[in-house]
């Protein structure tokens, strides 16, 4: 992953660059929010930090949009449960009634998900590097890089055409699944 070139980009495009966080700033974020940045993730944040509208501002000292948008992909998925009848059939039978409880449930076991830009995700933890970025928007998720750079390229500069199917090993439970349409709701 070429981060230095994609930054080099960014910037001769006209995304605002702020300097890096440094790796006590990163840790303080993990720590004041309850995840891990991916890899990916944080060598992003190390390089630069990318700011402006739809950009996390990591070190802002009001956490409730920061708050809000962690906890959008599972909002997102918990509003269709209790709305548009969404019920993954790997999640068992569907309860008769306690479905918020019941999917919120379920959903803390899933990676978290850490935005990167708008309603743009990467996983939390220990995603492996080259993980896609997926688009999340309740349960319409679709990967929108096949990894950080690719993603950068497609929203900011232009790329097009399908973004790759990743290597296996880059799934991410749960929202791989959502995006590709496997086991989407067991209706």
């Amino acid at each position: 992953m070429d981060l230095d070139a994609a930054l080099d980009r960014l910037d001769a495009a006209g995304v605002w660059l702020d300097p890096a966080l440094t790796s006590d700033e990163i840790a303080e974020v993990e720590r004041r929010f309850g995840f891990t940045f991916c890899s990916d993730h944080r060598e992003l944040l190390g390089r630069a930090v990318p700011v402006g509208d739809g950009w996390p501002d990591w070190l802002d000292d009001d956490e409730t949009p920061l708050r809000a948008r962690l906890a959008w992909p599972v909002d997102g998925v918990v509003h269709d449960v209790l709305h548009d009848g969404f019920w993954p059939a790997s999640w068992g039978p569907r309860p008769p009634e306690g479905l918020e409880a019941a999917a919120r449930s379920r959903l803390a076991a899933v990676p978290t998900m850490v935005p990167v830009y708008a309603h743009r995700y990467l996983p939390g933890g220990a995603a492996r590097p080259g993980t896609p970025v997926f688009s999340i928007y309740q349960t319409d998720v679709i990967r929108y890089g096949s990894d950080l750079t690719d993603y950068l390229a497609r929203e900011f500069l232009g790329r097009s055409g399908p973004v790759p199917v990743p290597d296996p090993s880059l799934r991410v439970p749960f929202w791989s699944e959502l995006a590709d349409g496997v086991d989407p709701s067991g209706m």
